[in-house]
């Protein structure tokens, strides 16, 4: 498979800090058969990226837990933050790629369910911090870094009480992560002052149009809006928003068009 390596550069650190290099990736769905995928991902560990964060749906198969292992093994020994996306619970499951295009009525057709216990112990066991509903503390190159995370808004698994409140103003840089960026979730991380939210799940559109100088989703499958479905944007008063399009794409969905599968290395450096 081809992919872009998405490249960003983000002036958000205190004065002075050294530039801390991010690996961003999302939506692997991940299937043993994907072995040019896999290679990929293997890969990565050239970037010498210092974090890596994953905004979930690893797994796209009843039998990917060891797959998603060996893909990401190489990266297992860098410091990395992860939350789960809804593939990560239940296998895939058809339906009609229409329906993506429809208004949201909050019904999941869900397929038969995975042993995500397993691979959250098999991550975690590497040193990776799980982020569903949990915060962290963090150091990379001797800067502070304080990391929240919501479990999947899609399944409406989120509870961000459980990760409320106020930036600590004593860390460099305090950072917000879940799989699908709904409404609430950034408006909860931007009335608690974060500097820099990543997400994932919109696959950037996964089918674009051509459009005004470039190209446009369709829809991002949740309420965000299409112009922010991948990419680094940001709204006056907000944090910045990271969306990765991520790499996969369901296995009863493989079409990708004018939206290649991506990865993100961004470079956070100092404010001048």
């Amino acid at each position: 498979m081809t992919y872009r390596l998405r490249e960003v550069h983000l002036s958000i650190l205190p004065k002075g800090s050294p530039t801390i290099r991010v690996l961003h990736f999302s939506d692997l769905h991940l299937t043993p058969s994907r072995k040019r995928e896999i290679s990929k991902i293997r890969s990565w560990v050239d970037l010498k990226p210092d974090l890596v964060i994953s905004t979930g749906d690893f797994l796209g198969h009843q039998s990917a837990i060891e797959t998603a292992l060996f893909a990401l093994d190489p990266l297992l020994s860098i410091p990395g933050l992860y939350v789960f996306g809804s593939n990560d619970y239940y296998g895939p499951r058809f339906k009609n790629p229409l329906s993506y295009l429809k208004r949201d009525d909050g019904n999941r057709k869900l397929g038969s369910r995975l042993n995500t216990a397993e691979f959250d112990n098999r991550l975690q066991s590497r040193g990776w911090k799980n982020l569903n509903s949990s915060k962290v503390e963090i150091l990379i190159k001797e800067i502070s870094i304080e990391a929240r995370g919501t479990d999947d808004a899609h399944l409406d698994l989120d509870n961000y009480s459980l990760v409320a409140g106020q930036r600590d103003p004593k860390v460099s840089l305090s950072i917000g992560v879940t799989h699908a960026p709904y409404k609430r979730v950034l408006d909860a991380m931007t009335n608690d002052g974060l500097d820099l939210v990543f997400a994932g799940h919109t696959h950037g559109g996964q089918v674009r149009v051509p459009w005004f100088g470039g190209t446009r989703s369709l829809t991002t499958n949740c309420d965000l809006p299409n112009w922010r479905s991948r990419g680094l944007t940001k709204l006056e008063n907000e944090p910045y928003l990271h969306v990765s399009a991520g790499m996969g794409y369901n296995p009863f969905t493989p079409i990708r068009f004018l939206c290649p599968s991506e990865a993100t290395l961004l470079a956070l450096k100092s404010k001048s």
